[in-house]
């Protein structure tokens, strides 16, 4: 849709709607998408299902056509390379992360972006999703961040961390901010990463330049 705007046309941003996946898995994704994100089915078919989290008709829908396949090279193939969802405070990301941890659910990979702590998770067709939560509490501070911050500019996939010990750490009575900062100088760093879904080889995962 188009507007007039002191006779210029201007384009009159939509808002995202719904993310659709196809999969070969119909029941396990509707499983794991509820444990995950809270997402409940709103109608389920032979060909798919429709899920959501809010007051929206659907979020998120699942394809199920016969003749689809797995894609047994997904991680080196060009796509769809994650989806995110966003809690309002740390507090909650970690309260999550505990939850799924005592069903077996534990993220792939963890970095701290500069502008949000994330956990990246993989679904039953493993697709990446990642559940973050913003360092700054305010988008307009994260968005001039990483318009600007030169350690985003040097950096701007992140820093590693270990979810299990910042966890521990935040339980311990650190706040956001010291984790944030002990995690952009490597101190929670995993003593084994995991494969990095996705990312680029070589990409830098270590602490940003001084």
């Amino acid at each position: 849709m188009m507007t007039e705007v002191q006779g210029k046309r201007s384009m009159s941003n939509p808002t995202l709607h719904h993310v659709t996946l196809k999969t070969t898995r119909l029941k396990e994704m509707i499983d794991w998408y509820g444990a995950v994100v809270g997402l409940k089915p709103q109608h389920v078919a032979a060909v798919g299902a429709w899920l959501t989290n809010d007051a929206a008709n659907h979020r998120l829908a699942l394809l199920a056509f016969p003749g689809v396949s797995d894609d047994v090279d997904k991680d080196s193939h060009t796509g769809i390379h994650h989806m995110a969802f966003e809690f309002s405070s740390l507090e909650e990301l970690f309260a999550n992360f505990a939850r799924l941890r005592t069903l077996g659910i534990t993220p792939a990979v963890c970095l701290d972006h500069g502008l949000t702590i994330s956990m990246y998770y993989a679904d039953p067709d493993r697709n990446a999703v990642e559940l973050q939560v913003d360092n700054f509490h305010d988008w307009a501070k994260s968005s001039e961040y990483m318009r600007t911050a030169r350690e985003f500019a040097a950096n701007p996939v992140g820093v590693l961390f270990d979810p299990g010990r910042a966890y521990d750490a935040f339980k311990a009575g650190k706040t956001h901010e010291e984790l944030h900062r002990a995690m952009m100088a490597g101190h929670l760093m995993p003593d084994a990463p995991a494969p990095l879904m996705g990312l680029p080889p070589g990409a830098s995962l270590g602490p940003p330049p001084s």
